[in-house]
């Protein structure tokens, strides 16, 4: 499989994960960044697919982290072309819940 197709489909996953979490109704109060991550993130950043540092994996985040978060949640809200979309899908997040699930993924196990 070409990079070009892996990417596609990539997209498609997280295409059909954001149809199934605009149904989830709402949240408890309280921002969970894992849930964020297994809606939205998980089919790109487990696969580091395009380049996306992978959860809990230090040496991915440190470099990002060392830019601060400020800057970690203007990229994803903007995205990166071409690998990571604008608010990596999760077009209904607040900044509360994409920092959220920065900060899931960027935390070691």
């Amino acid at each position: 499989m070409g990079v070009k197709a892996a990417v596609e489909i990539g997209v498609a996953i997280g295409f059909v994960l954001t149809l199934a979490a605009c149904s989830d109704g709402a949240t408890s109060g309280t921002v969970d960044g894992e849930r964020i991550f297994n809606q939205f993130c998980f089919s790109c950043h487990m696969a580091g697919i395009s380049g996306a540092p992978k959860p809990g994996d230090m040496a991915d985040w440190a470099p990002r982290l060392a830019k601060g978060e400020a800057l970690l949640l203007d990229v994803t809200r903007t995205g990166i072309v071409p690998a990571m979309p604008p608010m990596g899908m999760c077009l209904q997040c607040s900044d509360e819940e994409l920092l959220a699930a920065i900060r899931f993924m960027s935390t070691p196990p």
